[in-house]
Parts: structure tokens; sequence; C-alpha cells
């Protein structure tokens, strides 16, 4: 059994929360998406450009993917 201390779980848990603000509020809520599929497929192509745009920046000498 793996076991993670609570320190931990709220190091990653603050990652992934601060991922899906950014996918609402820069994606989600601006288009008016109409089922299912578009959703999906708009945020399959939030999630590619967003990781893309942090290895440019990374590239670049930024501070994109550097830890808490």
């Amino acid at each position: 059994m793996i076991r993670m201390d609570d320190k931990v779980r709220w190091i990653d848990n603050v990652v992934i929360e601060r991922f899906w603000r950014s996918i609402k509020f820069e994606d989600i809520y601006l288009k008016p998406y109409k089922n299912a599929g578009e959703l999906d497929r708009g945020v399959e192509a939030y999630i590619i450009c967003y990781n893309l745009e942090r290895l440019r920046q990374r590239a670049e000498g930024g501070n994109a993917g550097k830890s808490i």
C-alpha cells in the first residue's frame, strides 16, 4: 500500500485545482458548447495548446512547469 502524507496530497491538489481553474475560465466559460462532443473536442484542444505553450515557455527560459 502506498501512503502519502497530507502535505504531499495538498500540493498535488493545488496543481490540479489551478489547471481546472484555468481551463474553466479560459475555455469552458467563454465558449458556448452545444453538446458533450463539442465540449470534449474543445477541452482536448485546450489541453494540447496548454501543454505546447508550457513547453515553449520552458524552452525560452520561462518558469512554466516549475514546482510550487
